[in-house]
Protein backbone atom coordinates (compact mmCIF):
# COMPACT_ATOMS: atom_id res chain seq x y z
CA UNK A 1 0.00 0.00 0.00
CA UNK A 2 1.24 3.09 -1.30
CA UNK A 3 2.24 6.44 1.09
CA UNK A 4 -0.81 8.36 -0.27
CA UNK A 5 -3.24 5.58 1.03
CA UNK A 6 -5.52 6.55 3.25
CA UNK A 7 -7.27 3.35 5.04
CA UNK A 8 -10.95 2.51 5.57
CA UNK A 9 -12.84 3.88 7.92
CA UNK A 10 -14.63 1.41 10.70
CA UNK A 11 -17.64 3.26 11.79
CA UNK A 12 -18.60 2.08 14.57
CA UNK A 13 -21.15 4.54 15.38
CA UNK A 14 -23.08 3.58 12.28
CA UNK A 15 -22.53 -0.60 12.87
CA UNK A 16 -23.92 0.34 16.58
CA UNK A 17 -27.37 2.07 15.36
CA UNK A 18 -27.46 -0.97 13.39
CA UNK A 19 -27.06 -3.41 15.90
CA UNK A 20 -29.72 -1.55 17.87
CA UNK A 21 -32.55 -1.14 15.48
CA UNK A 22 -32.12 -5.26 14.95
CA UNK A 23 -32.43 -5.63 18.67
CA UNK A 24 -35.62 -3.81 18.77
CA UNK A 25 -36.77 -5.04 16.23
CA UNK A 26 -36.04 -8.75 18.21
CA UNK A 27 -37.47 -7.13 20.68
CA UNK A 28 -40.96 -6.17 19.63
CA UNK A 29 -40.62 -9.93 18.05
CA UNK A 30 -40.05 -11.21 21.72
CA UNK A 31 -42.93 -9.23 22.92
CA UNK A 32 -45.65 -10.29 20.58
CA UNK A 33 -44.28 -14.13 20.40
CA UNK A 34 -44.26 -14.66 24.42
CA UNK A 35 -45.22 -11.97 26.10
CA UNK A 36 -41.50 -11.02 27.12
CA UNK A 37 -39.69 -7.88 27.85
CA UNK A 38 -36.23 -8.14 27.96
CA UNK A 39 -34.96 -6.55 31.06
CA UNK A 40 -31.45 -5.44 32.09
CA UNK A 41 -30.60 -4.55 35.89
CA UNK A 42 -27.23 -2.22 36.49
CA UNK A 43 -25.09 -2.83 39.92
CA UNK A 44 -23.67 0.45 40.72
CA UNK A 45 -21.96 0.52 44.16
CA UNK A 46 -20.47 4.19 44.87
CA UNK A 47 -20.80 7.87 43.47
CA UNK A 48 -18.37 7.79 40.25
CA UNK A 49 -19.06 10.17 38.15
CA UNK A 50 -17.87 8.24 35.31
CA UNK A 51 -19.49 5.02 36.46
CA UNK A 52 -23.14 7.08 37.05
CA UNK A 53 -22.77 8.43 32.93
CA UNK A 54 -22.10 5.17 31.84
CA UNK A 55 -24.82 3.81 33.84
CA UNK A 56 -27.20 6.73 32.35
CA UNK A 57 -26.10 6.33 29.06
CA UNK A 58 -26.83 2.42 29.24
CA UNK A 59 -30.11 3.11 30.25
CA UNK A 60 -31.04 5.54 27.61
CA UNK A 61 -29.85 3.08 25.20
CA UNK A 62 -32.19 0.29 27.07
CA UNK A 63 -35.25 2.96 26.34
CA UNK A 64 -34.52 3.22 23.13
CA UNK A 65 -34.52 0.06 22.24
CA UNK A 66 -37.67 -1.24 24.09
CA UNK A 67 -35.49 -3.00 26.65
CA UNK A 68 -36.90 -2.24 30.40
CA UNK A 69 -33.67 -1.38 32.68
CA UNK A 70 -33.03 -0.54 36.42
CA UNK A 71 -30.54 0.52 38.47
CA UNK A 72 -29.71 -0.92 41.60
CA UNK A 73 -27.42 0.90 44.07
CA UNK A 74 -25.45 0.59 47.38
CA UNK A 75 -23.28 3.49 49.10
CA UNK A 76 -19.36 3.45 48.81
CA UNK A 77 -18.97 1.75 51.89
CA UNK A 78 -21.11 -0.97 51.64
CA UNK A 79 -19.73 -4.51 52.48
CA UNK A 80 -18.50 -7.67 50.53
CA UNK A 81 -21.42 -9.67 51.82
CA UNK A 82 -24.73 -6.56 51.00
CA UNK A 83 -22.98 -6.49 47.41
CA UNK A 84 -22.79 -10.06 46.93
CA UNK A 85 -26.58 -10.42 48.24
CA UNK A 86 -27.35 -7.58 45.70
CA UNK A 87 -25.96 -9.94 43.02
CA UNK A 88 -27.78 -13.07 44.14
CA UNK A 89 -31.12 -11.42 44.63
CA UNK A 90 -30.91 -10.04 41.28
CA UNK A 91 -30.41 -13.64 40.13
CA UNK A 92 -33.13 -14.91 41.43
CA UNK A 93 -35.58 -12.15 39.84
CA UNK A 94 -36.97 -14.13 37.06
CA UNK A 95 -38.02 -10.56 36.03
CA UNK A 96 -34.62 -9.54 35.39
CA UNK A 97 -32.85 -10.92 32.08
CA UNK A 98 -29.30 -9.59 32.32
CA UNK A 99 -26.98 -8.16 34.76
CA UNK A 100 -24.44 -5.60 34.52
CA UNK A 101 -22.31 -4.71 37.72
CA UNK A 102 -20.51 -1.23 36.72
CA UNK A 103 -17.28 -1.61 37.24
CA UNK A 104 -14.44 -1.03 38.50
CA UNK A 105 -15.57 -1.12 41.78
CA UNK A 106 -14.47 1.00 44.79
CA UNK A 107 -11.16 -0.99 46.13
CA UNK A 108 -12.29 -2.29 49.58
CA UNK A 109 -14.66 -4.74 47.39
CA UNK A 110 -12.68 -7.62 45.57
CA UNK A 111 -14.96 -7.53 41.99
CA UNK A 112 -13.93 -10.53 40.66
CA UNK A 113 -16.17 -12.77 43.86
CA UNK A 114 -19.12 -10.37 43.09
CA UNK A 115 -18.53 -10.51 39.31
CA UNK A 116 -18.73 -13.91 39.59
CA UNK A 117 -22.00 -14.01 41.76
CA UNK A 118 -23.70 -12.66 38.72
CA UNK A 119 -25.25 -16.43 37.14
CA UNK A 120 -23.99 -17.44 33.30
CA UNK A 121 -27.16 -17.16 32.25
CA UNK A 122 -27.82 -13.68 33.47
CA UNK A 123 -23.98 -12.24 32.53
CA UNK A 124 -25.04 -9.94 29.76
CA UNK A 125 -21.31 -7.92 30.25
CA UNK A 126 -19.85 -11.54 29.84
CA UNK A 127 -17.10 -11.08 32.44
CA UNK A 128 -17.27 -13.27 34.77
CA UNK A 129 -14.92 -16.50 35.39
CA UNK A 130 -17.92 -18.48 34.17
CA UNK A 131 -18.34 -16.69 30.79
CA UNK A 132 -14.62 -16.40 30.33
CA UNK A 133 -14.59 -20.21 30.87
CA UNK A 134 -17.18 -20.37 28.09
CA UNK A 135 -14.88 -18.46 25.63
CA UNK A 136 -12.26 -20.93 26.09
CA UNK A 137 -13.61 -23.60 26.12
CA UNK A 138 -15.96 -23.02 22.60
CA UNK A 139 -18.63 -23.45 24.45
CA UNK A 140 -22.24 -21.20 24.09
CA UNK A 141 -22.48 -17.80 26.39
CA UNK A 142 -22.63 -14.52 26.26
CA UNK A 143 -19.43 -12.67 25.15
CA UNK A 144 -17.62 -9.84 26.49
CA UNK A 145 -19.13 -6.78 24.95
CA UNK A 146 -16.22 -4.64 23.52
CA UNK A 147 -14.13 -7.26 22.22
CA UNK A 148 -17.13 -9.01 20.92
CA UNK A 149 -18.02 -5.47 19.17
CA UNK A 150 -15.03 -5.58 17.53
CA UNK A 151 -15.04 -9.25 15.95
CA UNK A 152 -18.51 -8.31 14.79
CA UNK A 153 -17.23 -4.87 13.46
CA UNK A 154 -14.34 -6.99 11.31
CA UNK A 155 -16.94 -9.26 10.31
CA UNK A 156 -20.00 -6.20 9.22
CA UNK A 157 -16.85 -4.82 6.70
CA UNK A 158 -15.50 -8.07 5.37
CA UNK A 159 -12.68 -8.42 6.82
CA UNK A 160 -11.07 -12.08 6.92
CA UNK A 161 -10.10 -13.26 10.27
CA UNK A 162 -9.42 -17.02 9.35
CA UNK A 163 -5.86 -17.62 8.68
CA UNK A 164 -4.57 -14.27 9.48
CA UNK A 165 -1.80 -13.61 11.73
CA UNK A 166 -3.70 -11.06 14.69
CA UNK A 167 -1.23 -9.55 17.35
CA UNK A 168 -3.40 -7.79 20.70
CA UNK A 169 -1.42 -5.40 22.62
CA UNK A 170 -3.25 -5.37 25.72
CA UNK A 171 -3.65 -8.33 28.39
CA UNK A 172 -6.97 -6.90 30.49
CA UNK A 173 -9.31 -9.54 31.19
CA UNK A 174 -12.31 -7.16 29.94
CA UNK A 175 -10.26 -6.36 26.96
CA UNK A 176 -6.79 -8.08 25.76
CA UNK A 177 -7.83 -11.65 26.80
CA UNK A 178 -11.28 -12.34 25.63
CA UNK A 179 -10.64 -10.61 22.43
CA UNK A 180 -7.25 -13.02 21.89
CA UNK A 181 -9.60 -16.32 22.51
CA UNK A 182 -12.76 -15.00 20.16
CA UNK A 183 -9.37 -14.27 17.39
CA UNK A 184 -8.34 -17.77 18.06
CA UNK A 185 -11.45 -19.46 18.31
CA UNK A 186 -12.41 -18.03 14.80
CA UNK A 187 -9.01 -19.17 13.47
CA UNK A 188 -6.89 -16.63 13.57
CA UNK A 189 -3.05 -17.41 14.16
CA UNK A 190 -2.73 -14.84 17.94
CA UNK A 191 -0.01 -13.22 19.78
CA UNK A 192 -0.50 -11.33 22.91
CA UNK A 193 1.73 -8.14 23.76
CA UNK A 194 1.47 -5.80 26.11
CA UNK A 195 3.01 -2.66 28.07
CA UNK A 196 6.48 -4.85 28.87
CA UNK A 197 6.69 -6.22 25.74
CA UNK A 198 10.57 -6.01 24.42
CA UNK A 199 10.65 -4.52 20.46
CA UNK A 200 6.76 -4.05 20.47
CA UNK A 201 6.92 -3.22 16.91
CA UNK A 202 9.01 -6.25 15.91
CA UNK A 203 5.44 -8.09 16.81
CA UNK A 204 3.19 -5.01 15.13
CA UNK A 205 4.82 -5.14 11.96
CA UNK A 206 3.45 -8.74 11.46
CA UNK A 207 -0.11 -8.22 12.37
CA UNK A 208 -3.10 -8.47 9.49
CA UNK A 209 -5.17 -7.76 12.52
CA UNK A 210 -3.70 -5.11 14.97
CA UNK A 211 -5.88 -4.80 18.33
CA UNK A 212 -5.02 -1.75 20.28
CA UNK A 213 -6.11 -2.32 24.02
CA UNK A 214 -3.18 -1.32 26.26
CA UNK A 215 -3.87 2.21 27.43
CA UNK A 216 -1.00 4.12 26.23
CA UNK A 217 -1.49 7.01 24.22
CA UNK A 218 -0.58 6.45 20.85
CA UNK A 219 1.51 3.94 21.57
CA UNK A 220 1.53 2.77 18.15
CA UNK A 221 2.21 4.71 15.39
CA UNK A 222 2.23 3.99 11.94
CA UNK A 223 5.84 2.99 10.94
CA UNK A 224 4.38 0.24 13.42
CA UNK A 225 1.87 -1.33 11.39
CA UNK A 226 1.99 -3.74 8.37
CA UNK A 227 0.94 -2.04 5.01
CA UNK A 228 -3.27 -3.37 4.29
CA UNK A 229 -3.24 -4.46 8.13
CA UNK A 230 -7.03 -3.70 9.85
CA UNK A 231 -6.23 -1.67 12.74
CA UNK A 232 -8.42 -1.41 15.66
CA UNK A 233 -8.42 0.93 18.44
CA UNK A 234 -9.94 0.01 21.45
CA UNK A 235 -7.56 2.78 23.59
CA UNK A 236 -9.49 5.76 25.04
CA UNK A 237 -7.19 7.72 27.10
CA UNK A 238 -7.00 11.48 27.96
CA UNK A 239 -3.76 13.83 27.30
CA UNK A 240 -3.16 16.92 29.22
CA UNK A 241 -3.46 19.98 26.79
CA UNK A 242 -5.70 17.91 24.36
CA UNK A 243 -9.42 17.86 23.99
CA UNK A 244 -11.59 14.58 23.80
CA UNK A 245 -10.02 11.02 23.56
CA UNK A 246 -6.87 9.83 22.07
CA UNK A 247 -6.50 6.10 21.13
CA UNK A 248 -3.58 3.74 21.33
CA UNK A 249 -2.69 4.18 18.04
CA UNK A 250 -1.42 7.75 16.56
CA UNK A 251 -4.34 7.90 13.70
CA UNK A 252 -2.60 10.66 11.39
CA UNK A 253 0.16 8.09 10.58
CA UNK A 254 -1.41 4.90 10.81
CA UNK A 255 -4.31 5.74 8.73
CA UNK A 256 -1.75 6.43 5.98
CA UNK A 257 -0.45 2.52 5.89
CA UNK A 258 -3.01 0.80 7.30
CA UNK A 259 -5.82 -1.00 5.20
CA UNK A 260 -8.92 -0.60 7.71
CA UNK A 261 -8.72 1.64 10.52
CA UNK A 262 -11.25 2.30 13.71
CA UNK A 263 -11.43 6.36 14.64
CA UNK A 264 -11.29 7.21 18.25
CA UNK A 265 -13.80 8.18 19.56
CA UNK A 266 -16.62 6.46 17.13
CA UNK A 267 -14.93 3.23 16.44
CA UNK A 268 -15.15 0.71 19.02
CA UNK A 269 -16.40 2.26 21.81
CA UNK A 270 -20.13 2.81 20.20
CA UNK A 271 -20.17 -1.34 19.53
CA UNK A 272 -20.21 -2.55 23.45
CA UNK A 273 -23.10 -1.23 23.80
CA UNK A 274 -24.86 -2.13 20.80
CA UNK A 275 -23.33 -5.65 21.99
CA UNK A 276 -24.86 -5.17 25.65
CA UNK A 277 -28.03 -4.74 24.86
CA UNK A 278 -28.16 -7.61 22.19
CA UNK A 279 -27.09 -9.88 25.10
CA UNK A 280 -29.88 -9.10 27.07
CA UNK A 281 -32.80 -9.58 24.05
CA UNK A 282 -30.72 -12.93 23.58
CA UNK A 283 -30.82 -13.39 27.99
CA UNK A 284 -34.48 -13.00 27.29
CA UNK A 285 -34.98 -15.58 24.72
CA UNK A 286 -34.92 -13.25 22.06
CA UNK A 287 -33.34 -13.60 18.94
CA UNK A 288 -32.06 -11.09 15.95
CA UNK A 289 -32.77 -11.80 12.27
Amino acid sequence: MSEETTAILLDGTATSKAIRLETAAGVKRLQTEKGVTPHLAAVLIGNSPASETYVAMKTRMCERTGILSSVHRLGGNCSQAEAEDLVRGLNANPEVSGILVQHPLPKHLHEPTILDCVSVEKDVDGISTGSLGTLINGEPGFPSCTPAGIIELMDRYGIAIEGKRAVVVGRSIILGKPVAMMLLNRNATVTICHSRTLNLAEYTREADILVAAVGRAELITGDMIKPGAAVLDAGYNRVEGRQGDVGDVEFESAQRVAGYITPVPGGVGPMTIAILLRNTLRAAGGKIG
